[in-house]
């Protein structure tokens, strides 16, 4: 096969036009090819390995030319370990069951038919993400796997990088019989016009994925017209209850920060009862800085406390997406379910208690896509037990909210099976 399965620099309607006739055909796939597919992407990007981290060079030294900030840095920095991960998600993938034609009953029958419903691709999905070069091929494995064909759009501080990725996953798509287009990378060229023009093509494409920086993903929610899966990462709070440890709060808190390069769970906010003991906090804060952090609080620990900073009522609301983590009192846990309400991001929040009656209400109560009960929120893409490999978090309410996993990519079909009577 001859034809290119991953393109760049193409204008986005062809693109697009291309993307659409090829979710077409890669609807009717054998399970077993879209595995073969995916095992060679992961086999083609192991080939590369030193090309890609020669090209994320180039990215990493432009960058640092330009003063794009640190935290672009880390996300755009690729290391053997990194592009090791990639390569076990997208090997993983290809030994994973088939996810779609599953079976699933209705919920109605009609007369003289028998109605099913079968899992099935959504169609044509536009991933619009920021540094996270690696990002491109798992979300090339997940799409390739659930038999969607996908359109790429990086940011220019990776372009280097996302050029090299995308011409290893050429090369494994080349040698196999998934139709051209499954797989394309629009350039940089055009910045931010080229997007607009991308995420405005709802006839053809069934899916926009942002990822990045809130700022990114809420400009892409207010352009688009093609259906959004708002992603979230960062301004997580945790509920510290009176009986709840001390260890457990500490030991939470660094975990979930441990996600590399993007701490999508971290918690970044903590809400602490009034009767907490003073002791307790400094013991916490004292941990928390030997380990890098910044600690903050709100007006009334900053009078307690001389030389804690005071957190602004906007941070509230504002993932910091480093290591700083702010406090703040609250008086039960009712208002700390309605803090956390108003201002988390909305997609993963914690308590520590000993109470059962309490985390039941919190877990009821917490109006987040997932909650934790005395467990570290921390967010892998590849987790060691199941058979789920995850792109993100989605924040937004409505069928595909939580981790975004195969499932996610994937739509129902109602099926009736007649038998002519009518």
């Amino acid at each position: 096969m001859t034809t290119d399965n991953v393109a760049a620099n193409i204008e986005p309607m062809v693109t697009v036009e291309r993307a659409y006739r090829a979710s077409l055909k890669l609807s009717i796939t054998k399970g077993g090819d879209r595995n073969n597919a995916v095992s060679a992407m992961a086999q083609a990007l192991k080939n590369s390995v030193n090309d890609i981290l020669e090209a994320n060079t180039l990215d990493l030294e432009a960058s640092r030319e330009m003063a794009v900030p640190e935290l672009i840095l880390d996300w755009l920095k690729l290391t053997p370990e990194r592009l090791q991960a990639t390569i076990e998600i997208l090997e993983r993938l290809g030994k994973l069951p088939d996810p779609l034609r599953r079976v699933r009953n209705a919920e109605y029958q009609l007369q003289d038919s028998q109605t099913y419903c079968q899992l099935m691709p959504l169609g044509v999905i536009a991933l619009i993400y920021e540094a996270f070069p690696e990002l491109g091929a798992i979300a090339a494995g997940l799409c390739i796997k659930t038999g969607n064909s996908l359109i790429l759009r990086g940011s220019s501080e990776a372009s280097h990088s996302n050029e090299a990725i995308a011409k290893a996953l050429k090369s494994a798509l080349d040698e196999t019989d998934l139709p051209s287009g499954s797989v394309q990378l629009l350039g940089t060229e055009g910045g931010s016009a080229v997007v607009r023009d991308l995420i405005v093509q709802d006839r053809y494409i069934n899916l926009v994925i942002p990822y990045g920086r809130p700022s990114m993903v809420q400009q892409v929610m207010r352009q688009s017209t093609a259906p959004v899966l708002k992603t979230a990462m960062g301004n997580c709070y945790l509920y510290w209850a009176v009986s709840g440890g001390l260890e457990m709060v500490k030991s939470m808190i660094l975990d979930s920060h441990q996600s590399q390069p993007d701490p999508v769970n971290a918690i970044e906010k903590v809400l602490i009862h009034r009767s907490s003991q003073p002791s307790s906090l400094v013991t916490l804060w004292n941990s928390l800085k030997e380990k890098g952090f910044e600690i903050r609080g709100d007006e009334e620990l900053c009078k307690a406390f001389a030389d804690l900073k005071l957190a602004e009522d906007e941070e509230w609301d504002r993932a910091y997406l480093k290591k700083i983590v702010a406090f703040k009192v609250v008086n039960d846990l009712e208002e700390a379910i309605a803090l956390i309400n108003l201002h988390s991001s909305g997609h993963a929040d914690c308590i520590v208690t000993e109470s059962y009656q309490e985390s039941r209400y919190f877990a009821l109560g917490v109006s987040s896509a997932s909650t934790y009960i005395n467990a570290s929120p921390r967010f892998s893409r590849n987790p060691s037990h199941g058979d789920s490999v995850f792109l993100g978090m989605s924040n937004q309410k409505g069928q595909r909210r939580g981790l975004i996993s195969l499932e996610t990519l994937t739509t129902l079909k109602h099926i009736v099976q007649g038998n002519g009577r009518l």
